[in-house]
């Protein structure tokens, strides 16, 4: 399991310091150079996707790192 989460988070991504709700919208943006506005329509948009929308934005919530590297799943499963 450790790998996975090291491996997340090695991938550069983080939540977006610009947090409307749980800073997915503003790591997109920040990563892809789009404002963070446009990324937070869509993401909206595709909430018109019953789990593709839902489903998709938990599991991405669940496993983007914050800003100091702390995953939401991996504290979950260590309990820390």
């Amino acid at each position: 399991m450790r790998q996975l989460f090291d491996s997340i988070r090695n991938a550069g991504f983080r939540r977006g310091p610009s947090r409307l709700v749980a800073g997915i919208g503003g790591g997109i943006a920040a990563a892809t150079g789009l404002n963070v506005w446009l990324v937070r329509l869509l993401v909206l948009l595709a909430f018109a996707l019953p789990f593709v929308g839902v489903g998709l934005y938990l599991a991405i919530w669940a496993l983007t790192p914050w800003q100091d590297g702390s995953i939401p799943l991996e504290r979950v499963l260590t309990g820390r």
